[in-house]
C-alpha cells in the first residue's frame, strides 16, 4: 500500500469524471424532456433551469469524488464502507432521477409496455421540411 496516496487522488478523480458524465447525461435528458412537454415554462425559466442543473450536477460529482476520497484514507480498513456506499450512490443516482422523471411525466417505467386498446398515441409530426407544414 505504498501508493495509496497516489490512488486515491486516481480513484477519486475517476468518480468525478464518472459524476459529471452520468449526471449530466440524466440532467441533458430532463431538460430535453422539460423543454418538449412544457415550452412555456421552459423558456421562461430556461437560465435557472439549466444553471440549477450545471448546480446540481457539479456538487453531486464534486461530493462523490471528495467523499471517496476520504474513504480510501486508511489502508487497514480498504475496502471503505464510505466508498461503497458513495460509489452505490453516485451509479444510482442517475437511473432514480430517469425513472422518477418517466413517471412524473407518464412515459412509464423502464421497460416499454404496449398501451391497452382504445389508449393509443397519436403518432408525432416528424420534423419535415416547412413546407408541408403551410
Amino acid at each position: 500500500m505504498v501508493h495509496l496516496g497516489a490512488f486515491r487522488v486516481g480513484i477519486a478523480g475517476c468518480a468525478v469524471v464518472s459524476g459529471l458524465v452520468l449526471n449530466g447525461l440524466t440532467a441533458w435528458w430532463l431538460l430535453r424532456l422539460v423543454s418538449r412537454n412544457n415550452p412555456p415554462l421552459y423558456r421562461a425559466y430556461r437560465l435557472w433551469a439549466i444553471g440549477g442543473s450545471i448546480l446540481i450536477v457539479l456538487v453531486t460529482a464534486a461530493a462523490g469524488g471528495y467523499l471517496t476520497y476520504l474513504g480510501l484514507r486508511d489502508p487497514r480498513r480498504l475496502p471503505d464502507a464510505l466508498s461503497v456506499i458513495v460509489a452505490t450512490v453516485m451509479i444510482l443516482l442517475p437511473f432514480a432521477v430517469s425513472l422518477a422523471a418517466r413517471r412524473w411525466f407518464g412515459i412509464g417505467g423502464i421497460i416499454p409496455v404496449e398501451e391497452p386498446a382504445g389508449k393509443e398515441r397519436s403518432p408525432r409530426r416528424s420534423g419535415g421540411s416547412l413546407r408541408s407544414r403551410i
